[in-house]
């Protein structure tokens, strides 16, 4: 399946011919980590579990172990991500006097086999 460029946070990429951008190889796969991570459960339509929410932690006293377990639970559900070898997850409150957590995540993409690394930080 092909996706559509899209960075968080930004808009919709477009194209050298003025459609739409397309993403392939390992960016497709962290669209799809992001978008699980980021989406709350209940407001994807066409399938109300889906997503990790990680916007629920803001506002709240950081919990690093609380977001290592949501990223981890939700990794393990999406379908880019290898299963093996397991990805490794690590969350720290970087500030805690101002909530500033950083997770640290790197895992296996199934179409590359590439190892990924990604680092969401959020405060």
């Amino acid at each position: 399946m092909i996706d559509i460029f899209l960075e968080w946070a930004g808009d919709l990429g477009v194209g050298s011919t003025g459609d739409l951008a397309l993403v392939s190889g390992p960016d497709t796969t962290n669209q799809r980590v992001y978008r699980r991570l980021l989406t709350n459960p209940g407001d994807y339509i066409w399938q109300l579990n889906y997503g990790g929410g990680l916007a629920q932690f803001v506002g709240t006293p950081a919990d690093a172990a609380d977001i290592e377990s949501v990223v981890r639970s939700q990794l393990a559900l999406e379908s880019a991500v290898a299963a093996s070898p397991s990805p490794q997850v690590s969350a720290s409150v970087a500030d805690p006097a101002n909530g500033y957590v950083v997770a640290s995540i790197t895992y296996s993409d199934v179409s590359s086999g590439s190892s990924v690394q990604l680092a969401v930080s959020a405060r």
